[in-house]
């Protein structure tokens, strides 16, 4: 656990025998031993990623990147930007123009509950938009807006800017349906310009610059672990976002 990033050593064997450790459902002991291959740790009901194996990221994917490991029309795929880790996937999908946080990993079990919207992980999204946004367009965001393959909504929505013609709004979705976000904005009359994908669930994208890639902490791993397990939850929060490095033009006038 300590390895796993929970705690140190002696916060590690408190939480156990505070009874706040289940090993495979059972409350764990100490001296407990554990294959982390196969057993599933979990404080609190957060399950604990053990196995050395898994191995997860996050790349800043860069517009005109196709997320596919090799793309046969010969367009810029994700090859040049993988680790080196045996079996690795991209946890969902960008649209080629679509630009920011990717996660990577081989931990298909986890891949698969992230990707699934019934667990309603959230991903959230910075948008520059032809037109002004107003609050009615916030207000038919939240509501939702019927597209071709059926409704879809933002679970949240606001706006970061305004500049003349254009703006910038901030939205958190959970469904991840291929191009759903310009769809979403451009049924309500605000067409994108840019986007980029800020979060998922509770990793952010940060100052990770563009094509690069980082590991993701233990604590960033068990909070994915959390966020798939438990279903849908509420937002995590704002991240503090320069719209003129971000999202061109709307940062620099606001109202």
């Amino acid at each position: 656990m300590a390895r796993a990033g929970v705690g140190s050593r002696r916060a590690s064997e408190e939480l156990i025998r505070a009874g706040r450790v289940t090993v495979d459902g059972r409350v764990a002991t100490l001296g407990d031993k554990v294959d982390p291959a196969r057993a599933r740790v979990e404080v609190d009901g957060a399950r604990v990623p053990l196995d050395p194996h898994l191995r997860y990221f996050a790349l800043n994917k860069p517009s005109g990147v196709v997320v596919t490991m090799r793309d046969p029309r010969g367009r810029e795929d994700l090859a040049a930007f993988l680790p080196d880790v045996p079996g690795i996937v991209a946890v969902g999908r960008l649209d080629r123009d679509t630009e920011g946080l990717l996660l990577l990993t081989n931990d298909g079990r986890l891949a698969n509950r992230l990707m699934h919207p019934r667990y309603g992980v959230e991903r959230e999204y910075l948008a520059e938009v032809d037109g002004a946004p107003l609050a009615r367009h916030v207000v038919a965001l939240r509501r939702g807006v019927e597209l071709e393959d059926g409704p879809a909504r933002a679970v949240a929505a606001r706006i970061e800017g305004r500049a003349g013609a254009r703006g910038a709004l901030r939205l958190v979705m959970t469904e991840g349906r291929k191009r759903e976000v310009r769809r979403v904005l451009a049924a309500v009359g605000l067409p994108v310009r840019r986007l980029v994908r800020v979060r998922v669930g509770p990793v952010r994208l940060g100052r990770l610059a563009p094509g690069k890639l980082r590991e993701l902490s233990p604590t960033e791993v068990g909070a994915l672990f959390a966020a798939a397990d438990s279903g849908p939850r509420k937002g995590a929060g704002n991240e503090p976002i320069d719209l003129g490095s971000r999202v061109r033009g709307p940062s620099k006038k606001r109202r």
